[in-house]
């Protein structure tokens, strides 16, 4: 059942204009009359995402995902529809009705305690720099101006402060009424193996950690004395922060990267302060040691082009080469940027100033070049054994290029650099390729070949056409609408009757599963022109009709083997009903 009424779903589906919730994720040009870009739930180049803002619907032609703007919030965010209804309704300034009666206990209990868990960690925030402002937090300010980060940017970051004492933190939120459940709940506190309580944040400097619409989910604590360990401490996993979901600093930078179309990827807190005061390119941190896809996928919303900029030590190498060929493999263009070895991106500006790290970043290379170069290091290609330990070396990076000429074009830098010729490398390359195993394409996939024409054109019918197309629907009967693929979808499209034209397509998309979803506005944004949905709903009647006739006459010929002299009468009934049948076929075409 419904935890918002359908009445309050139905102002925020009005509110939410479709275009302006997707290009905050996704970068959008105009295509005719609908809008295009790269697909933020699949790996591609092209662009193959299409989003209609007059009919409310996106759908992508190269994985086929599709639907409404509730569809997407969902498919993107990853939420239940209830949360993808409050997080648009909030993003348009809606305010959110109680939870109905007829809601789940598990979906009142879920959506109540990410709302909570949401309003503990702001309080939290809110403490954590009133302590850094303290005089406790002397130490703190101290070396954060050691770091020669500026006051703005600590009130910009939301920087702070964790007492030594072992429950301030906790003794804070419990005065502010939150429940000492709710804390454990929420990773602040913790309980030790004694039975005691106590803050998990302690005599550190604050990193506030948010999602990139702002909201503050976890925090990162850093030790103020070097015995301290962990040197960087973190929230843990719960129900509203995830670690691989989230790049520290992206709902500062998200508005700069998408206006100068690229990023830079930098791995801790520090580097991308320092990057972002200095103002010196459009930056976000993974706070990790290595890029996930979720966090790959959350870029490509703004960019698909990025320069990495991590530590130059081993470690550093290590999580730059994973981040690139997870990149790579994403569909993104990837440079890398080098620093001087035992400097990270904060001590490279505080050093350098940041016009030379601009130009550092201007000197980045592609991530293949930089591959190439790397492995060759300390190898002599005199020899044979080592130029075939290149080539081996390689060959894995094949599998990352999206096609031949790619190969081909990085084939010549591998047989330059090896000093061998070009066709035994591509000769190498195009035997690994052959034994790649394709994956499914959009064109294996089940669904459109399984419905009639006149299926299709009445599903178009309804988007582009739409009160002709429910007009058509309600001259079908229910009988018509059996054994067709598409039967569900008129079924429920019926439902709608009282809804207003230019709402329906979305209201339909709302209640579809994903997969109908996804079928529907595939078939939408393939036609923009489709038959008059009479005619339409004249086929599929003439369809039912023809069935019933092929069953008549499938029935006088048991009756004919049987004996027709026998039978004669029965014969004659069904012949008369096929007759019927006839007249009324001819009268449909």
């Amino acid at each position: 059942m419904s935890l918002f009424p359908q009445r309050f779903i139905d102002d925020v589906r009005l509110q939410a204009n479709i275009m302006q919730v997707i290009q905050e994720y996704v970068p959008l040009k105009r295509a005719g009359k609908s809008y295009k870009g790269v697909c933020p739930f699949h790996s591609e180049r092209t662009p193959s995402f299409h989003v209609d803002p007059e009919k409310g619907f996106f759908h992508c032609f190269g994985c086929q995902a599709g639907g409404d703007v509730f569809k997407f919030i969902e498919q993107y965010e990853k939420v239940s529809f209830q949360d993808a209804v409050r997080i648009l309704a909030r993003k348009f300034g809606l305010t959110i009705p109680e939870q109905g009666d007829d809601a789940s206990d598990d979906a009142r209990g879920d959506a109540s305690l990410r709302e909570a868990l949401l309003k503990v960690h702001e309080a939290a925030a809110g403490y954590f720099r009133e302590e850094l402002a303290k005089p406790l937090g002397e130490r703190a300010r101290k070396q954060l101006a050691d770091r020669r980060v500026d006051s703005k940017t600590i009130e910009r970051l939301g920087l702070g402060y964790a007492p030594g004492v072992p429950t301030g933190l906790k003794a804070h939120l419990l005065e502010a009424g939150f429940s000492q459940s709710l804390l454990l709940q929420s990773g602040l506190i913790l309980q030790r193996d004694n039975g005691e309580v106590v803050d998990r944040f302690r005599n550190r400097l604050i990193v506030p950690i948010s999602r990139d619409t702002g909201s503050v989910v976890a925090f990162g604590g850093r030790a103020m004395d070097d015995a301290q360990v962990p040197k960087y401490l973190n929230s843990p996993e719960t129900p509203i922060y995830s670690k691989g979901r989230i790049l520290y600093g992206l709902n500062l930078t998200k508005s700069v990267i998408r206006q100068n179309r690229y990023a830079v990827l930098v791995e801790g807190y520090f580097d991308f302060a320092q990057v972002f005061q200095a103002q010196a390119a459009p930056v976000v941190a993974t706070c990790g040691t290595a890029l996930t896809q979720q966090q790959a996928q959350l870029l490509r919303r703004f960019t698909t082009k990025i320069v990495l900029c991590y530590d130059p030590d081993a470690a550093g190498k290590g999580a730059a080469a994973r981040s690139c060929e997870l990149l790579v493999t994403e569909g993104f263009d990837v440079n890398v940027a080098e620093l001087d070895q035992g400097q990270d991106p904060d001590t490279f500006i505080q050093r350098h100033g940041p016009e030379q790290y601009r130009e550092r970043l201007r000197r980045s290379r592609p991530y293949l070049e930089y591959l190439l170069d790397q492995t060759a290091r300390g190898l002599d290609f005199r020899l044979d054994q080592q130029k075939r330990e290149l080539l081996n070396r390689m060959l894995p990076v094949v599998n990352l290029l999206p096609n031949e000429a790619a190969r081909d074009q990085f084939g010549e830098k591998v047989a330059f650099k090896a000093k061998i010729t070009d066709e035994v490398v591509r000769s190498a390359f195009r035997k690994l390729a052959v034994k790649k195993r394709p994956g499914l394409g959009a064109s294996d996939l089940p669904g459109l070949g399984a419905l009639k024409k006149a299926e299709r054109e009445l599903i178009c019918g309804l988007f582009h056409n739409t009160a002709q197309a429910l007009a058509a629907l309600d001259q079908l009967d229910t009988v018509d609408l059996e054994h067709l693929g598409a039967r569900e979808i008129f079924e429920l499209a019926r439902t709608l009757h009282d809804e207003q034209p230019d709402v329906l397509p979305s209201a339909l998309l709302q209640r579809l599963s994903i997969e109908d979803a996804q079928l529907v506005t595939r078939i939408a944004a393939s036609t923009s022109r489709p038959a008059p949905p009479l005619e339409c709903a004249h086929a599929l009647r003439r369809l039912r009709l023809e069935r019933e006739g092929a069953a008549i006459q499938r029935e006088i010929d048991r009756l004919q083997e049987l004996g027709a002299g026998q039978h004669e009468e029965e014969i004659d009934l069904r012949w008369q009903r096929k007759t019927d049948l006839r007249h009324r076929i001819e009268e449909l075409t």
